[in-house]
């Protein structure tokens, strides 16, 4: 009775100040794509499970899957295709909240592959969800940016991120470097969960080389396990050049060009998007890109057994 009194009063006070909230497409975390597929009988040939978010279905055998039912999300979860061996990687799962509401569990979790004589990885995967595609199958570990078209088309303005999450992170653990060649390294402390909201301003040239400015930002770190769920969280996206005001922290700089996402061009080829520096505070964007990871690293990089729970993900005008 208080949690629904809480809401009704959350509600009046939007209505009150003018402003609104506009849940993303399938933001309410509560419909998933649940694939089937069998991996390669050199690593045991068992059926797994992956999913997608978006509308409910089951797709059943080794099939590329890109975004279905209007669903703008991506995941890190894939099928790949290495050296003809088929595997299966799933750190985002469909959860149950409460009865009849899920929400979203990002993983940080250490995949397995190994094959006698052909192959013997471990890889750490921060489990994610963004705006975009994955690009199936994946055939490397190499380049994962390459991996990804990041972000989606994006004309407003909105003032924050709002969501719900519950963040557990394992205490006393570290944090844990594996691309699955070369050794295992481990670091002091633990990783944290990030979460995004970036808008761009996007243009190709004649090269067909995607370039951008950065119009809005919103960025956080999140490091300490919660008890329990923190409900109706804003994430405020700024407009214009940051980099000079009190709450600005490295990370919510401009993205570096080796550290660029990638988009696909108009010819249809992945090229990264080179930000070249911060548009006005009043310029209209292009582009939007959303992230929510368990791991907020270098790829490959991450606090084994940290789970980052989310729903209700909307944008507040």
């Amino acid at each position: 009775m208080k949690r629904f009194f809480s809401l009704i009063l959350i509600s009046i006070a939007f209505v009150a100040s003018g402003q609104k909230m506009e849940k993303l497409p399938y933001g309410d975390m509560n419909q998933w794509v649940t694939r089937d597929i069998k991996e390669s009988r050199v690593i045991g040939g068992d059926w797994k499970k992956c999913y997608a978010i978006g509308p409910t279905t089951t797709i059943r055998g080794d099939k590329p899957y890109s975004n279905m039912g209007g669903s703008p999300w991506a995941t890190s979860n894939v099928m790949a295709k290495v050296m003809g061996i088929t595997k299966v990687s799933n750190a985002v799962f469909p959860h149950q909240r409460a009865a009849g509401n899920q929400c979203a569990r990002l993983s940080t979790i250490m995949e397995h592959c190994k094959a006698v004589g052909l192959i013997n990885i471990d890889v750490v995967v921060a489990g994610t969800m963004f705006l975009g595609e994955m690009l199936e199958p994946i055939k490397g570990t190499s380049d994962p940016y390459k991996k990804m078209e990041m972000g989606i088309p994006y004309t407003k303005r909105p003032v924050a991120l709002c969501y719900d999450y519950s963040l557990t992170i394992p205490a006393g653990a570290q944090k844990t470097y594996s691309s699955g060649f070369g050794k295992k390294k481990t670091y002091p402390g633990t990783d944290k969960a990030e979460v995004f909201i970036i808008l761009q301003r996007r243009w190709e040239d004649e090269d067909g080389n995607l370039h951008a400015m950065r119009v809005g930002t919103g960025r956080e770190l999140l490091g300490k396990s919660t008890a329990g769920w923190v409900n109706k969280h804003m994430l405020k996206v700024n407009y214009g050049d940051i980099s000079g005001k009190p709450f600005y922290k490295p990370y919510m700089g401009l993205i570096p060009e080796e550290k660029s996402y990638y988009a696909r061009n108009s010819k249809g080829k992945m090229v990264p998007v080179v930000e070249e520096g911060w548009d006005a505070p009043t310029a209209t964007p292009t582009h939007m890109l959303v992230m929510f990871s368990a791991g907020s690293g270098e790829p490959y990089v991450g606090t084994i057994g940290t789970d980052f729970l989310v729903d209700n993900v909307a944008l507040l005008f």
